[in-house]
Parts: structure tokens; sequence; C-alpha cells
């Protein structure tokens, strides 16, 4: 059985409509592989409105890949706070250090090559070597993998292994061997912009004579939604412990989750706490058990694996009790608005200011 869409067809129709309605992006101003590999790790599970500034901050700071690799990691993951999956900020650090000690620099063309950089998939891979270099490489990203099924009308669980193995088979045959650096782009901004999450623009499609999800009335409904897994909820005492109008914060291990990033004095548990355990554990974090605590209130943050509710509590210091925070950096309101702290607890300073104006 032939596949129902005419690939010739498509690739004729999205190339005169990216001609007329791509985006203009910075990181499409240069043919410069570390900007494009730079843009598509940044972009990797993060909208392109939030990815500019920091793309335009890490391109000003680390212009080529040779400053990045020799940036200290402390460096690389404060510029990278705020854009969220950290570890994409740790593998863009060692990968920079790879292609500098096994590429001599120079970025390779091949997929198998780019596959080897860490935090570099297939797809990733496939988008560097089109819009780097114009050779052919197949990407199946989530614009791509959405504007697939419902061109071909996929009802199952678009993250099937059935699916995983059929969505690549569709996007190498629609994938042509010349114009690759257009077609990479076009594919990518044509489910960003026209087949969109919701509500796509259908009327003003040019594949909709093409579209089998259109034809069959069912595009709103495609991709099919996964059953979403139950998110564990994780309970953490924070303390802002202030003196002389400067809070402690400490910094995370360089490894593991949050890696690198800042947080106050805190601890998290897996098991429910009751409101008096979590007293007793703000005053284990103090080192002090009669000092009077202050409740702030509690904030919410979803992470990638897990949501947490954080009790806050906050401590006016005297010296002796500060003297124990020797290893803490002491930070002002206005210093740590800007700090790299991780999500949770920017959510506590943001709670501290709040309570601060009233």
């Amino acid at each position: 059985m032939t596949d129902p869409v005419n690939a010739a067809v498509f690739q004729q129709r999205l190339l005169a409509w990216y001609d007329r309605c791509g985006r203009e992006l910075p990181w499409r101003l240069s043919r410069d592989p570390y900007r494009i590999w730079l843009s598509e790790v940044m972009l990797q599970q993060t909208g392109v409105q939030a990815v500019i500034p920091y793309f335009e901050r890490f391109v000003d700071q680390f212009p080529d890949v040779e400053s990045l690799a020799s940036a200290p990691l402390d460096a690389v993951i404060e510029l990278w706070a705020g854009l969220g999956y950290y570890s994409r900020a740790r593998n863009l650090h060692a990968a920079a250090q790879k292609v500098c000690e096994a590429f001599q620099g120079q970025f390779p063309h091949s997929v198998d090559a780019l596959m080897t950089l860490p935090g570099v998939g297939r797809s990733t891979a496939g988008a560097i070597r089109a819009i780097a270099f114009d050779r052919h490489g197949v990407i199946l990203d989530g614009n791509v993998r959405r504007v697939l099924c419902r061109l071909f009308a996929w009802q199952d669980d678009p993250r099937s292994s059935a699916a995983e193995k059929q969505l690549w088979q569709w996007a190498a045959q629609l994938t042509p061997q010349q114009h690759c650096h257009d077609y990479a782009q076009a594919i990518m901004d044509f489910g960003a912009t026209l087949c969109t999450p919701r509500q796509p623009n259908c009327v003003a499609c040019p594949m909709i004579s093409l579209c089998q999800g259109y034809q069959q009335g069912i595009q709103d409904q495609l991709p099919r939604k996964r059953q979403r897994k139950t998110v564990p909820l994780r309970q953490e005492v924070a303390v802002l412990v202030e003196h002389n109008g400067r809070f402690a914060v400490r910094q995370r291990p360089l490894t593991g989750m949050l890696a690198g990033l800042w947080e106050f004095p805190s601890q998290s548990f897996k098991q429910p706490q009751s409101a008096q355990q979590q007293v007793n554990q703000a005053r284990i974090l103090i080192g002090n058990e009669d000092q009077p605590l202050q409740t702030l209130g509690v904030v919410r943050h979803v992470y990638s694996h897990f949501r947490v509710d954080v009790t806050t509590f906050y401590l006016q210091a005297d010296v002796p009790l500060a003297e124990s925070f020797s290893s803490c950096r002491w930070l002002t309101e206005a210093e740590l608005t800007d700090w790299p702290l991780h999500g949770s607890h920017k959510k506590i300073v943001e709670m501290l200011l709040k309570q601060r104006e009233k």
C-alpha cells in the first residue's frame, strides 16, 4: 500500500509556504554550526520566545565553541538559569569540550558523529546537519511529530515504539535530498506557527488537500493524548536566614538533580511530614532549637518528574548563628532576584518580596 501523501508535492508546497511565512530568528542570521547547535539544544522542550534572550546572552558571553568549552561549568549553569531542564546546560558544556578535543574545534557533519556529542539525539543531529551544512538530515521533534500525525492520520499512541518507527519512516520519506537547509527550518516553522497544538489554522494551510487528518475531520484530536502518569508530590522545608540585610544561599552539587543551581538552606522529604515535623526540621537546618522561627508560607512548583510543596520559614540571625552559615553566600534582596536559584526557590523570593511590600 502506498502512503497517501505525495512527497514531492508536500516539499514543493512547504518550501513555497516557508518562503512567504518563515520566521526571522537570531540563529538564522548565520550558518555557523556552533550557533545552530546551541539554538537546537536550547529549543529542546523550550519555546522559541523563551529561548531568544538566552541564546543572545550565550553568544555574547561565549561567541564560539572554544570559549564555551574553556568556561567554568558554574558560569554556564548560571547563564542557563531559568531555562529549565538543566542537564542540557551540563551536556552543552561537555559537548563543547568534546568538539574541541575530539574534532579539533570543528563540528562534525555526519549524523552518527553528531550523536556522539552529549545531549545530541537523532533529531537534533539531523537538524544540525541540515541547517548548518545543507545536507540531508531527518528531523522528528515535537512540531514535526504533530504534523506527521495529522498528515497521515496516525491515531494510536504517538510515543509508542510502533509510532516511533512509523513516524521516522514518514519523516525520512518527506525529507528531500536538496534544499535541506530550508526544508528543515520550514517543517519546524510549519508545526510551530500553522499546524499548532491547538486550533491548527487549516483554512490557511497549503497541505489541506494532502492532510488525511483533515479529510477525516479529526485533525483537532491528533496527536492522541497519552494517559498522564501520576506525578509524585514531595515536601520540602526551607529557611530564609537573614543577617544584616543579606540572606544565606548555598550551591547544589555539580552533578544530580538541579546541578550547580543555588537554593536556601533546605531539606526535602518523599514521605509526608506533619507541621511539627517541619518545624523540627527547620530547627535542625539552622542548628539551634531556641531561635524563634516565622512561617512565611508554602510555595508549589512542578519539576519534570515530581511536584514539590516547600514550607518556608524565616529567621533573623544574630552574629553567632550567622557564623554557622559561613559556607553559604550572603545576598541582598536585589541580588536574590537575579541569582541562579532553581524554580521553587525563585518563588520563595517572590513570596518574600510580596510580603515585604504589604
